[in-house]
């Protein structure tokens, strides 16, 4: 979402790259290449000429430090401005209740049901009792598309199909809700246009019956400024709590994220990328300050490790990798549990200098199917022994697969390079054991 961004400022650092000291004339240019790099992101302009001026008062007020280049320095305020901007620190929502409610709005095509999706998945994995309501009644399809997500995660979904009284179903959901136990009810509620009174005067009418622990804006980060305005009409009626920020894996110019803040002055919560119930985070906005600079976000990663791996198959998995015995079985295993972590570009970008690498490169979970086919198309001795795969069985392989013999003969020999270095790590964690008594 932020290349272009992360691209342009890097460019306005580079005029600082080289200077012995901060002058009012580099510093100067420098702020003027950063504030054209957010207005050509689509930052609202008032927000890019406030963030930069600051970034220059900053700069020149700076003493340099011996040991730390002007440019160093300038990227480190850089970083703070941005991560002010976009709020200081992460925010979470409101679930105290009994039961909670999460009043989730915004436009048509915003991702709306599909987020309503995510976060239940989210709070059940956290180990509380989630039930969905389905409350767009205006939509073809919304509530079955609520109730494939609801079946894919295990969350129970309310809905009346016949009932075209959105304001009642919310009110029955909630009854059900307190009726079966549930702690969360997530309100999906129908997209509607701003201008539409109708359909935000229904949307009031639901906060004003339901009268929710939290509300929620969901809005789609591709829309540009007119999501910055959408936003603020939203506000005006609803005063919502918080932001959501969909399709953040898509490729606009994205600069219009980071003016929501500023201009509405409520939290972005959460970001969503790509379609996957897993692809939801926890907005940080420090986090995402270092990803839009390039410098990567290892800890967000990490998260998404601890979300997608079970604990105990990770232990089985250590314990196969020191007996040197991980198979093609394992390998797959990995595989599918790295595609539910989310968009692979999006990931490998969070890895500090990996985003710029990948600028131009086309990577994708498709990336994976060729791989995935060949494995699947070994027969079970096989994959639990890759040393029996002889020439004759990589034609049966390659013909199975749908892909080349080259293709098979790249993987097994990748496949053995990774035993081979698997086997090097263990060898000398036991010879390091070893010389330490």
């Amino acid at each position: 979402m932020f290349e272009s961004l992360q691209d342009k400022l890097n460019k306005a650092v580079r005029t600082l790259k080289g200077k012995d000291r901060i002058t009012d004339i580099n510093v100067a240019a420098t702020t003027k290449e950063v504030r054209r790099a957010l207005v050509d992101a689509d930052v609202n302009f008032k927000v890019a000429k406030d963030i930069t001026d600051r970034i220059r008062d900053k700069a020149l007020d700076q003493k340099i430090l011996i040991a730390v280049e002007p440019g160093q320095m300038f990227v480190k305020i850089v970083h703070e401005e941005l991560t002010a901007l976009m709020g200081s620190q992460a925010e979470s929502i409101n679930v105290k209740g009994d039961p909670a409610v999460v009043l989730i709005a915004g436009l048509q095509g915003s991702g709306k049901t599909t987020f309503s999706g995510k976060l239940a998945n989210m709070l059940k994995r956290q180990g509380r009792q989630v039930l969905l309501a389905a409350c767009d009644i205006y939509r073809p399809a919304a509530i079955d598309q609520l109730k494939v997500l609801g079946a894919q995660i295990g969350v129970e979904v309310y809905a009346e199909p016949e009932n075209k009284n959105a304001v009642q179903i919310a009110q029955n959901a909630l009854a059900h809700a307190k009726k079966s136990g549930k702690k969360i009810v997530i309100v999906d509620t129908a997209g509607r246009l701003a201008v539409d009174e109708v359909m935000m005067q229904e949307v009031e009418n639901i906060k004003a019956a339901l009268k929710p622990t939290e509300i929620l804006f969901v809005v789609d980060s591709m829309t540009g400024q007119d999501a910055v305005n959408t936003a603020k009409t939203f506000n005006d009626r609803l005063n919502f709590d918080g932001v959501v920020l969909t399709k953040l894996d898509g490729d606009a110019r994205g600069g219009a994220a980071l003016s929501i803040r500023q201009i509405v002055d409520k939290p972005i919560k959460y970001i969503s990328t790509g379609e996957k119930m897993e692809a939801l985070d926890v907005f940080h906005p420090d986090r995402m300050a270092s990803r839009i600079l390039g410098m990567g976000d290892v800890i967000s990663l990490v998260e998404r490790a601890q979300q997608a791996f079970d604990e105990d198959e990770a232990k089985r998995l250590n314990a196969k990798m020191r007996q040197n015995k991980f198979d093609f079985n394992d390998f797959l295993g990995q595989i599918q549990q790295i595609k539910k972590m989310g968009n692979v570009k999006d990931l490998m970008s969070m890895i500090p200098g990996m985003g710029a690498a990948l600028k131009d490169v086309d990577i994708d979970n498709n990336s994976f199917t060729p791989i995935e086919a060949i494995i699947k198309s070994m027969t079970p001795k096989e994959r639990e022994n890759p040393d029996m795969i002889d020439n004759s069985r990589k034609k049966r392989i390659s013909l199975g697969s749908g892909t080349s013999l080259t293709q098979v003969n790249n993987l097994i020999k990748q496949f053995d390079e990774m035993r081979k270095m698997m086997k090097k790590m263990n060898a000398m964690e036991r010879a390091g054991k070893l010389k330490m008594k």
